[in-house]
This record gives structure tokens, sequence and C-alpha cells, in this order.
């Protein structure tokens, strides 16, 4: 196994970004960080169905859990420490979510659909194929908001493993003014988590393969998630 797996569990250098832009991104990291490492053990969490995650695993497979953008707090804290890597944006936005998710375990992969995107997803079938499983914001970076993109689609159509959607909703939580209206969970929340069945996308050419399984995603995210 190559050293790539293990460079995508480490922060990216911030050379690229000016003296400015490095401290919002340092100042951001931080402040997640510490809310998500406050809040997140107070969370009441109730989970469904998550039995098929380890099944995916159990199967010889690597799953591809995909979210909506604005879940990202409680699904950090409840994914934790599974050694899942994320494809993050290039910008600053993208940067600061990168470096507090590393400190909860994950990877990030720079590049997104807007920016990089075909990089990211090279990189992502690599590493898929080197064993590691992989998470999606699919209507990230800058939405719309809860409408899929199809990077996980095309994913899992190269690398034939599943998509598994999930949803965390809490039962209070304040909302950042942002494109994806970010959730914040309360201290002491009830968090909802559910996984859907795993989506498998069919190895054979055509848009219309692509088109079937962005059409699965999206209902299935629809089904799980209480807006």
């Amino acid at each position: 196994m190559s050293d790539r797996p293990a460079a995508v569990f480490k922060r990216g250098s911030l050379r690229d970004f000016s003296f400015g832009e490095r401290l919002t991104i340092r100042a951001a990291d931080i402040a997640f960080y510490l809310a998500i490492r406050l809040i997140g053990p107070t969370l009441r969490i109730s989970a469904e169905n998550e039995h098929v995650y380890q099944a995916v695993l159990d199967s010889g497979k690597q799953p591809i859990v995909v979210i909506w953008h604005d879940r990202i707090f409680a699904s950090v804290w409840h994914m934790r420490d599974r050694g899942l890597a994320v494809l993050t944006s290039k910008s600053k936005d993208g940067e600061y979510i990168a470096r507090f998710i590393t400190r909860f375990g994950f990877g990030a992969i720079r590049g997104s659909s807007s920016r990089g995107g075909v990089k990211g997803l090279v990189e992502m079938i690599r590493l898929m194929r080197e064993g590691i499983p992989m998470a999606f914001t699919v209507d990230g970076p800058r939405g719309p908001r809860h409408v899929a993109k199809s990077g996980s689609v095309m994913l899992a159509k190269k690398t034939g493993n599943p998509i598994l959607p999930l949803s965390i909703d809490c039962s209070s939580y304040w909302t950042i003014k942002s494109w994806d209206r970010l959730q914040i969970p309360k201290p002491f929340a009830r968090a909802r988590v559910i996984f859907s069945e795993p989506i498998y996308v069919s190895e054979e050419t055509g848009d219309l393969v692509i088109e079937d399984g962005l059409r699965q995603l999206q209902t299935a995210l629809d089904e799980i998630t209480q807006d």
C-alpha cells in the first residue's frame, strides 16, 4: 500500500492562502472543533438501521456515506474515528472544514464539483481501491440546498462500492445564515440518526445509469431527512 491513505489524514498547507485567510481558516477550525467537542457528547443519539454500515464492510465493500451539507456538525461527531475520507472544496470554507474534520479522524481530499472536481474524484477512486471508505456532502460546496449532485454516483459506478445515505435530525438547533442553513445542535438535543439502504450503481456505460443512480439517491435522502 502507498503512503497516499496516510497523507489525506494530515492537515494540508495554507501557503496558497493570504495571511488574512489563514487567520480566518485557523479561527474557524478551532471554533468548530471546540463546538463539536463540547456539544457532541451531550447529544442524545438514537440510531436506526445503522447495522447496514457494518454490513457493507463485512461484505468486503467500502461505504460511500452521503449527507446534506447542513448536517455536517452532527455527522462529524457521530461518524468520527471511522477512517472516512471526505471530499472538500479548495476554497477558504472548504479548507477550514478539512482541518477540523481531521481532528475527528477523517481524511480530507481537496477538490469539489466546482473546483478541482475531476482530480478529487480520481483521488477518491484510488483511495477506495486501497480500502478507504468515503463521505460526501452531496449538495456542496455551494448548493442548491438539498439537491444531490452526481459525484457520489460516479464514484459508486467506478468502484463498485455502494452509496449509503445518512441523515441526522436534531430536535433543537441553531441555524447559521449560510446557503445551506447549517445546523448547530443545541446541547442535550435529541439526535435521530438514520441510514437508508445501500444504493448500488451499475457499471454499464451511458448517462441513464448516472441519472437513475442520482434519482435513487435524491429519493433516499428526501425520505430520511426531516427538514
